[in-house]
């Protein structure tokens, strides 16, 4: 069974453009990434699943049930993250914990206890006086207490130190292996590859890819390299030029014949030809979509 599966899916704010066509599925049990720059569409996207805001047009499901007409039913298999987590002012950790659980009508006491002593949160802290990554770890208990059938995480690491996303990441890789599904939508390329099994790219609102995070880093382009004089007017498939004073870095992704011809007879004290890394990649994939 989908997890998620939308069709056609749009959403605009007047004559503004959210998301136009939306067409993704994710199996029930993934680890799934959703990618793409700010103002992309990830959150009008995620808000429409979850029935916060109305489709124009379109239609999806969640678990098989419509997102307008079983929203209910929806959200009480679902744990979400917002990336900026809003809660009332002058709650203690432990009362907004709470609130979150009688919402479901469940007692998630145990599982809160558990999960606030792994991220180090200390329930009788006021919210008021936490920082940003503790008053996100506040709202990662209260997503996770319930141990919903599917997690939607909205940039979840944003303000967590380098340990706390470490163990961050450890509840939600068990969380998988028992069968939660996962979709997580972040700017950090690199918890995408290590998390995510496959991932979507969204851009203008619209999906440009999506497939395996192994299929999608693949590329025909090299990161290029060279200390020294080479002159390189006229040749394709040159992006992301950056000359210093020693030299030139490239991306290149044309014939290397006529690249090697070039650099033959050029004065080269030193050539570095390497795969780009996955964030290069990527900014392929929206310059790509530009041209």
């Amino acid at each position: 069974m989908e997890a998620i599966l939308t069709k056609e899916l749009t959403k605009y704010y007047g004559k503004v453009r959210g998301i136009t066509g939306l067409n993704l599925s994710v199996a029930e049990g993934e680890f799934f990434g959703f990618i793409g720059p700010n103002g992309a569409g990830k959150s009008t996207t995620i808000r429409s699943l979850l029935g916060l805001i109305s489709p124009t047009s379109g239609e999806a499901k969640i678990f098989g049930r419509d997102i307008r007409t079983e929203k209910e039913a929806i959200l009480a298999e679902c744990g979400y993250l917002p990336s900026e987590a809003i809660f009332y002012p002058g709650m203690r950790v432990k009362d907004a914990i709470r609130l979150s659980a009688d919402l479901r009508r469940k007692n998630c006491s145990e599982e809160a206890e558990r999960l606030c002593e792994r991220l180090k949160l200390d329930p009788s802290r006021k919210i008021d006086e936490l920082s940003f990554g503790n008053r996100k770890k506040v709202g990662i208990v209260c997503a996770l207490e319930s141990n919903p059938r599917l997690l939607i995480l909205d940039e979840p690491t944003g303000g967590l130190d380098p340990l706390i996303q470490h163990e961050f990441f450890e509840i939600l890789r068990e969380r998988n292996e028992k069968g939660t599904t996962v979709f997580l939508s972040s700017h950090v390329l690199s918890e995408i590859r290590r998390y995510c099994r496959r991932a979507a790219v969204i851009r203008e609102g619209k999906l440009i890819a999506c497939d395996s995070v192994e299929a999608l880093s693949k590329t025909n382009a090299r990161r290029v390299s060279v200390r020294g004089q080479v002159d390189l007017e006229g040749l394709d498939g040159l992006r992301d030029v950056t000359r210093t004073e020693g030299g030139v870095s490239f991306l290149y992704s044309g014939d290397m014949h006529p690249l090697l011809q070039r650099l033959a007879g050029s004065e080269i004290a030193d050539l570095n030809v390497t795969e780009p890394d996955l964030e290069e990649i990527f900014l392929h994939y929206y310059q790509k979509e530009e041209a």
